[in-house]
C-alpha cells in the first residue's frame, strides 16, 4: 500500500508512452498497400482482394481490442480496508479467547503464585469458583485442600461439581467413595457400596477403591485380604507417597499375622507382566541345570534399553514370576512406560549378553503391560541360536 503511488505513476507513464496501437495500424497500412499493389498487377482478382482485405480488417480490430485498458483506480483506494481488517482480527481474536482461551486457568495459577498462606489461597480460589463455576480446574484445586483440612462437606461439594463437569470417571467416583467412606467413620454404607460397584465396573483395577477396600478388610481383622487388596492397589499407583503408606499398612498386617515382612513376596511396583517360562521337551538335557536364563522385556520398537531383566537358572524351569519396575536396568527405561512389550527368554552357557551359537531362546510379541493378577503369560524356550 505504501508503494501504490509509485506503481500508479509507473503504469500511467507506460500507458501514455505505449505505441502498440500505432505500430499495429502502421503494419495494417503496409499490408493493405501490398494487397492493393497485387490487385493492380493482376496477381489477385477483385473477389480475392475483398476477402483478404476483410481478413486484414478483422485482424486489426482484434489486435487493437486487446489494447483497451480499464481506467486506473486511485492509489489511495483500499487504504481504509487495512485498519478495518486489523480491528476485525483483534475483535475476533478477543472473542475467540473469551470462549476458548485459558484466562480462567491463568487466574487460578496467579492465585497459587501470589497467595502467601493457605487461608488466602482458599479465599482466592473460592472467589474464582464464584466467577467461573464451569471451570473444572477450580474444583480440582479446591477439593484436595478441603479434604486434607478436614472440611468433608466442602470437599464433597467440590468433588460433586467436578464430577458434574468432567463426567462419571472411575478415578473421580473412587475419590467420592473414599471420601464418604471416611466421613462415615470408615464404614461401607449403601451409598459407598453403590459407588464402589460403579467404579469397579468401569475400572476393576482402580487403586483408590482397592486401597479403601483394604482399609475395610484391615479394620475387620481380615489381614490377608487387606494385604492382597493393598498390593493390587500399589500395582496401579503412580503416587510414591501413597504407595509407601500402603506398604507400611502391609507390614503392619504381616506383623499381626505373625509373618516377618522379609518372608513375604516382594511387592510389585507399578504395572507389570506375570510371565511363566518353560523349556520345550525337544531341548531337554542339552545344557546343565545351573545354566543362566535371562528373562527380558523390551519395547515393541526396540528403541529403548531393556525395560526389565530377571535371571534364573535352567534348573528353576518351569517357573513363573512378575516383571515390573523393580527389574528395570535404568531410570530411562521401565515397563511402566509402555502398554505392550516383547518378551525374550534366552538360555546362555557363556553368561554373555550377546547371543552365541548353541544358546536357546523363545520370545513372544505384543504382551500387555498392566495388572499382574490372573493367569501368567507363557513363553516357551523352543529354538537354538545357530
Amino acid at each position: 500500500m505504501r508503494r501504490a503511488r509509485l506503481v500508479y505513476d509507473a503504469q500511467v507513464s507506460f500507458e501514455e508512452n505505449d505505441k502498440s496501437a500505432e505500430q499495429n495500424v502502421a503494419i495494417y497500412r503496409r499490408r493493405l498497400a501490398s494487397l492493393e499493389a497485387a490487385l493492380e498487377r493482376g496477381d489477385i482478382d477483385q473477389a480475392r482482394f475483398e476477402e483478404d482485405r476483410l481478413e486484414l480488417d478483422r485482424s486489426l480490430l482484434e489486435d487493437t481490442e486487446d489494447l483497451k485498458r480499464s481506467p486506473l483506480h486511485s492509489p489511495a483506494s483500499g487504504r481504509l480496508v487495512v485498519p478495518l481488517v486489523a480491528v476485525a482480527v483483534v475483535i475476533g481474536s478477543v472473542a475467540w479467547y473469551l470462549q476458548h482461551g485459558a484466562e480462567g486457568d491463568l487466574a487460578i495459577y496467579e492465585a497459587f503464585q501470589e497467595s502467601d498462606s493457605m487461608p488466602t489461597l482458599v479465599e482466592r480460589l473460592e472467589q474464582q469458583a464464584e466467577r467461573q463455576p464451569n471451570n473444572p480446574n477450580v474444583w480440582a484445586s479446591l477439593y484436595p485442600i478441603y479434604r486434607d483440612s478436614g472440611q468433608g462437606t466442602a470437599a464433597l461439594n467440590a468433588l460433586e461439581n467436578l464430577i458434574e463437569l468432567e463426567g462419571r470417571q472411575a478415578s473421580l467416583l473412587a475419590q467420592k467413595a473414599q471420601l464418604k467412606f471416611f466421613m462415615a467413620n470408615r464404614s461401607v454404607t449403601g451409598e459407598v457400596q453403590a459407588l464402589v460397584d460403579e467404579t469397579l465396573e468401569r475400572d476393576p483395577r482402580e487403586p483408590t477403591i482397592l486401597g479403601m477396600l483394604g482399609v475395610q478388610a484391615f479394620d475387620g481383622g481380615d489381614y490377608e485380604l487387606a494385604i492382597d487388596r493393598w498390593r493390587r492397589a500399589i500395582a496401579g499407583m503412580s503416587d510414591s507417597s501413597s504407595s509407601e503408606a500402603l506398604r507400611e499398612g502391609i507390614r503392619i498386617a504381616q506383623q499381626r499375622l505373625g509373618v516377618a515382612p522379609e518372608e513375604q513376596e516382594p511387592i510389585a511396583q507399578g504395572p507389570g507382566i506375570h510371565v511363566s517360562v518353560r523349556l520345550d521337551e525337544s531341548l531337554q538335557g542339552m545344557l546343565d541345570d545351573d545354566t543362566r536364563v535371562f528373562i527380558i522385556a523390551r519395547d515393541m520398537a526396540g528403541e529403548l534399553p531393556p525395560l526389565a531383566v530377571a535371571r534364573v537358572t535352567l534348573g528353576d524351569l518351569p517357573t513363573s514370576l512378575v516383571l515390573d519396575d523393580r527389574h528395570a536396568m535404568s531410570d530411562e527405561a521401565s515397563l511402566s512406560q509402555v502398554s505392550e512389550a516383547r518378551l525374550l527368554v534366552r538360555v546362555t552357557s557363556s553368561g554373555d549378553a550377546t547371543p552365541a551359537p548353541g544358546d536357546m531362546f523363545g520370545d513372544l510379541d505384543g504382551v500387555a503391560v498392566g495388572s499382574v493378577d490372573g493367569e501368567p503369560t507363557e513363553v516357551v524356550i523352543d529354538r537354538l541360536v545357530e
